[in-house]
């Protein structure tokens, strides 16, 4: 799955971390989290690592 999904604000590749279980967005600084086995890709939701 990770190959077809993208950041979207910066189309940037995704990696997983299993750790937090969240997709994260080095480009963007963000972490998108995965509920229920479904990624949230809303910017909104995105929390804000530290780079």
């Amino acid at each position: 799955l990770l190959q077809v999904l993208a950041c979207p604000l910066t189309k940037s590749k995704l990696t997983y971390n299993e750790e937090t279980n969240e997709l994260i967005s080095e480009e963007a600084g963000v972490a998108y989290p995965i509920v229920n086995g479904i990624p949230n890709m809303i910017p909104h939701d995105a929390r804000i690592i530290d780079q």
